[in-house]
């Protein structure tokens, strides 16, 4: 079974928001690390090169493939802020209409700046993202 790409490394969180070059998405990680550590309680790693990941969970698919990942994070891509809600998108139809400009993939939530939405709504789906990993799955 092939293991997986993207897992929790040493490197310096800090350097690595440091390094992200536009000074709003900058200081839109510094607003996420401090939202994020209050939620889960749990100091930030990176995961893989760029992904900024909070506690952990062991998944199994039926089909016996397995591994760990974050809970939640995010990650500061060059075209958006990218926000990872594991449960999936499609459980927040309601507060999607109440967070102002984005996008979404599957489990992904694409924000050019947090200036721009609710920030008490994106706390809601944070809280409500967490609570179900953790219902769900053993998390650390």
């Amino acid at each position: 079974m092939a293991k997986n790409k993207t897992v929790a490394t040493d490197a310096s969180v800090e350097t690595f928001i440091d390094a992200v070059e536009n000074e709003t998405r900058r200081n839109d990680c510094r607003e996420l690390l401090d939202l994020m550590r209050d939620v889960t309680g749990k100091e930030p790693k990176m995961w893989g090169p760029a992904m900024i990941g909070f506690g952990s969970y062991h998944y199994r698919y039926e089909s016996g493939r397995e591994g760990d990942f974050f809970i939640t994070g995010f990650s500061p891509r060059k075209t958006a802020l990218t926000v990872y809600l594991m449960p999936g998108l499609d459980r927040y139809t309601d507060e999607r209409t109440r967070l102002g400009p984005h996008k979404t993939g599957k489990s992904c939530l694409y924000l050019k700046s947090l200036d721009s939405i609710d920030r008490g709504v994106l706390r809601d789906m944070i809280e409500d993202s967490i609570a179900f990993m953790r219902e769900k799955y053993e998390c650390q």
